[in-house]
């Protein structure tokens, strides 16, 4: 029998691998009694899923288009949600619930927003340098290049801001200017002279310039369209510097994807998005489960302090499942 009930929303969403990691995770934790789906829903039909939902709903999981959407319904309750407005998780708290709305005819939760892409970025990088034996301390600062400039690329930033070591990032940028939250995060977070450079994606001498230069790079634009960065990169004239930065792709289908080949190609290391997915998956199942409370640790470093013998296990468990699935 279900008793609580979660699921990831979005359009589309069929391609989602989230319930496969966070049942997977139910059942490392004994939880034989959660189960994790997933719903197509828009923007226009946000409000009403939501409002037909009851105690039995623990979380929600937001992908695309509702990331934004879903922030005048809870309340920003870690650093990056409150920073970027831009929430992936939604975790119900029904003890809170009031009932003076008729529109919500089973009580309207309280609704505690998270951002866990940010730390999920972090942790995919730092699991990669760990397992490949590389160390980047804060004594020296290096350079990241993010490729892209929508939502994603805002959790990109972040997430290179709490890096300790990065102190330089430039953004390649399909549309310059269109997302100035970038330089906002940026600027405030990475304190050097200059913190933050965009570029046009169309500048192949300065994106070739910029990859070159960097020990992280962070692709952020979806499905096929980073190809044509891929064929700039494999055009790259003799005498280019080689590659030999962290490169990590959000895209996870196909596998690996072909900038991801042709960055291994020229030297470089690469990992896939499911790193990623897996680890912001990780803390929304310890958010969700309500293991960790409403204070979950902002950074990757307290993540991997606090990290328990459990969250070895549940960790194992959901990488598991995804190769399977993979």
């Amino acid at each position: 029998m279900v008793n609580h009930r979660c699921a990831v929303l979005g359009k589309p969403i069929a391609h989602s691998l989230s319930p496969v990691l966070h049942n997977a995770a139910y059942r490392s934790l004994g939880l034989n009694d959660w189960f994790y789906d997933k719903h197509e829903v828009g923007e226009e039909e946000l409000d009403s899923f939501l409002k037909g939902l009851d105690p039995s709903w623990a979380g929600l999981s937001l992908t695309m288009p509702l990331k934004k959407t879903i922030q005048p319904y809870g309340v920003p309750s870690n650093l990056w949600a409150k920073e970027l407005r831009i929430a992936n998780t939604a975790v119900f708290d029904w003890e809170r619930a009031t009932y003076d709305d008729p529109s919500w005819p089973n009580g309207k939760p309280g609704i505690r927003l998270y951002n866990t892409d940010v730390v999920g970025i972090q942790l995919a990088f730092d699991n990669a340098n760990r397992e490949l034996g590389a160390h980047h301390g804060p004594d020296r600062k290096h350079n990241a290049l993010i490729i892209g400039n929508g939502n994603t690329a805002t959790s990109a930033a972040a997430a290179c801001a709490m890096m300790q070591e990065i102190g330089h990032v430039t953004v390649a940028a399909r549309h310059p200017g269109k997302n100035p939250g970038l330089g906002d995060v940026l600027g405030r977070f990475i304190t050097t002279h200059h913190p933050y450079d965009e570029i046009p994606l169309s500048d192949t001498e300065a994106v070739l310039a910029a990859a070159g230069d960097a020990t992280y790079v962070i692709n952020t634009i979806p499905g096929h369209a980073a190809d044509d960065v891929a064929d700039t990169l494999a055009a790259a004239p003799a005498g280019t510097a080689p590659f030999t930065g962290l490169l990590l792709d959000v895209v996870y289908d196909p596998r690996p994807t072909k900038l991801m080949a042709v960055w291994r190609s020229r030297g470089g290391r690469a990992i896939g998005g499911e790193e990623m997915l897996l680890y912001q998956a990780l803390v929304q199942v310890l958010l969700m489960t309500g293991i960790w409370d409403d204070d979950p640790p902002s950074d990757a470093d307290r993540r991997l302090q606090d990290t328990t013998t459990e969250d070895d296990h549940l960790e194992i468990a959901m990488r598991r499942a995804l190769e399977e699935a993979l």
